[in-house]
């Protein structure tokens, strides 16, 4: 035993491992940094209430983007409404409801990795065939929210998936010890417990919803107005602000300012879903 040694890795080794994971990290939050600040300096000039609770005019060169909120809201509604149900259940199904290695839930996984990497044009094509022509809803707030949900289920799916099964196996054995049938230990004890993957899921789901274009132009339309229903096409923020960059002559100036909201509404919709989950848990678990 004495003639053995254990394999050391070398100080130089170490530190040139810690150096590249620092320049990483610091490159992709150098990139993040160039990228807000931009928009910051940018669309903070025309930021104001009165851009915020007014109508487009001019093209929307002119005006503000109340109906394109309520437009972009409505579609992220829909859109959560239809996948958070599906994707829960699909996952707990997944997860706690078949065999592991099993045929049915390998199908299902590589069908899912397989959708979530599908371009977002095809979803669109897809959402225009299905949800405008074949049910009828035309360019609407329902088609391109219901179109957004489909392309949000694998993520969340996959990462709900994964927060299930990291759960430790105590857990399953204490709830079935104390006599808790499957279903009231899945969503009393199990589901608290996976709400950090519900978060991911949701943060994930809500980048990829206000930020799509393609597939909405497909589906909710380019209509500035305000909607009166879910039926109405509706302007998504995403689409105002390629129409604005590209399309509209002077429309740069009021493109970075709406994309100033949007970065505003992703911070402010993540960081509720954080408290809120957060909340949740304490509320399950009871701790303070």
């Amino acid at each position: 035993m004495s003639g053995l040694s254990l394999p050391t890795s070398s100080g130089t080794e170490e530190r040139l491992v810690t150096t590249s994971i620092w320049t990483i990290a610091l490159l992709v939050c150098g990139v993040f940094l160039w990228i807000v600040s931009d928009v910051v300096l940018n669309g903070l000039a025309g930021l104001s209430i009165s851009y915020l609770v007014e109508a487009p005019a001019q093209g929307g060169r002119a005006g503000g983007i109340l109906p394109i909120l309520v437009s972009t809201l409505s579609i992220l509604a829909v859109a959560l409404i239809a996948a958070i149900p599906l994707g829960l259940g699909t996952a707990i199904l997944l997860a706690e409801f078949t065999r592991r290695g099993g045929t049915f839930p390998t199908v299902v996984a590589r069908s899912l990795d397989v959708l979530a990497a599908v371009p977002s044009i095809v979803f669109g094509l897809f959402g225009n065939a299905f949800f405008c022509v074949w049910l009828g809803l035309g360019y609407s707030i329902l088609a391109g929210g219901l179109t957004l949900a489909c392309m949000v289920l694998p993520i969340l799916i996959r990462s709900l998936e994964a927060a299930f099964r990291a759960i430790p196996d105590e857990y399953r054995l204490a709830a079935a010890a104390l006599g808790m049938s499957r279903t009231r230990t899945t969503l009393s004890v199990l589901l608290p417990q996976a709400a950090p993957g519900l978060v991911v899921g949701l943060v994930l789901g809500v980048g990829r919803v206000l930020a799509e274009t393609a597939a909405l132009l497909f589906t909710s339309g380019y209509v500035d107005r305000m909607p009166e229903s879910w039926l109405d096409s509706g302007r998504s923020l995403s689409i105002h602000i390629f129409d604005l960059a590209m399309n509209v002559p002077g429309g740069e100036p009021n493109a970075y300012t709406s994309a100033l909201v949007l970065i505003v509404m992703l911070l402010l919709i993540n960081g509720a879903a954080a408290w809120g989950a957060d909340r949740w848990v304490r509320r399950a678990t009871g701790t303070s």
